[in-house]
């Protein structure tokens, strides 16, 4: 099993909190971390319709039979038993005695929010990050890892990469969007999903999009939603400052696995990547999603945005921290050129508190240029703060 970034932070809140909840797409792996970090915990799994049957009959009698210390798997099927561990919690007062684990972000967190204040940590897993695999010795190019993504089943089974995302999409659709929201034209839902991931790293414009689906601007955002809290698409924000211009106020839609985004766009291999008219929406998508991917392996919130004004002019990505912006420029070109670098010179005239600017890109030299800084997209973790 491949080691998991994240596990440092699920070792310490588990010696401070009596709840820990690990949220996350479905597959990322958040069984295999509870499971590989507490290996003597009891366990189960609320998909199971007789576990689940007992605890809605009888809350109680199921928390004495999978008594604390306990992993309780997918516990958004059940979010009334929230009330109980809490209960629970506090009579005993042990620290990591709850692990649960779930894969609806926006309802979960609100759930657990209200129930557990105050007694739980959250923590969101995310698919392996290219960190995560280099440290386990696997190592791609650019449009290998673009094509096979990263969930720990491909690697850990070394199953196919398209059969994968067919299954797992196929599951999606006809599983959890149905528990989200009442989709009765799958076929239109369908139609929306491919449409998603050819506008991968663009503004979505509803109406524009539901014109081409054949559903309201009003339904467009509806399944967007639906998306988010299934850990199936994640929107970046843009940045607000005012820097004497007028700025775009929309988010930027990517898909949590660049895999599932390959599969939806039809490429069967490798070398269809590179060839493909998105490949640059693609990189950017695996780009963010390892910035985004670092920062939840670190206990942070994601914390990360874009920037674009009225004329255009835009920065990929941009980190606030301790009152500064850091921009990065994402480029999946393998041979550095200055125009990579033109918008972070742009934005550092814009305001005094752009940080050093990096350019991360598919080429191998890793340097300093200027005031910015080159870099891999393989070592892009070491800039992300």
């Amino acid at each position: 099993m491949i080691k998991r970034k994240i596990q440092q932070e699920l070792s310490l809140l588990a010696e401070q909190y009596p709840v820990i909840t690990i949220t996350g797409p479905r597959q990322s792996g958040k069984t295999t971390l509870a499971r590989m970090q507490f290996p003597s915990y009891n366990y189960v799994n609320l998909e199971e319709p007789e576990a689940r049957q007992l605890a809605e009959q009888d809350a109680k009698e199921f928390l004495k039979r999978y008594s604390a210390p306990v992993i309780i798997d997918e516990i958004q099927r059940l979010p009334m038993l929230l009330s109980y561990i809490q209960v629970e919690s506090d009579r005993t007062k042990q620290k990591g005695a709850f692990v649960l684990t779930g894969s609806y972000q926006v309802e979960l967190r609100a759930q657990v929010s209200q129930s557990l204040a105050g007694r739980t940590a959250i923590l969101q897993l995310l698919p392996l990050s290219i960190a995560e695999l280099s440290e386990a010795g696997v190592a791609m190019d650019r449009d290998e890892y673009i094509f096979r993504g990263f969930m720990p089943q491909l690697y850990n089974e070394e199953m196919d990469p398209h059969r994968f995302y067919r299954n797992y999409y196929m599951t999606y659709v006809e599983r959890d969007a149905r528990q989200l929201v009442n989709i009765r034209n799958f076929t239109a839902f369908e139609r929306f999903i491919k449409l998603l991931a050819g506008r991968v790293g663009q503004l979505i414009n509803l109406s524009s999009l539901g014109n081409d689906v054949g559903v309201s601007g009003g339904t467009i955002s509806e399944w967007l939603s639906v998306l988010e809290a299934g850990y199936i698409i994640f929107r970046l924000p843009p940045y607000y400052e005012n820097f004497g211009k007028r700025q775009t106020k929309s988010s930027k839609i990517y898909f949590t696995e660049v895999g599932l985004v390959s599969y939806l766009l039809g490429l069967e291999t490798p070398d269809m990547v590179a060839r493909d008219p998105l490949l640059g929406g693609l990189f950017e998508n695996m780009v963010v999603l390892e910035a985004l991917k670092a920062r939840y392996n670190a206990s942070r919130d994601a914390g990360i945005y874009f920037f674009r004004d009225s004329n255009g002019m835009e920065i990929d990505l941009l980190q606030s921290v301790n009152r500064k912006l850091y921009p990065m420029e994402i480029k999946a070109g393998r041979t550095y050129s200055k125009v990579f670098a033109a918008n972070i010179e742009k934005f550092r005239k814009l305001t005094p508190q752009a940080g050093t600017g990096t350019v991360i890109y598919s080429g191998d030299a890793q340097q300093r240029i200027g005031e910015n800084n080159l870099v891999n997209f393989k070592a892009m973790e070491t800039v992300i703060r």
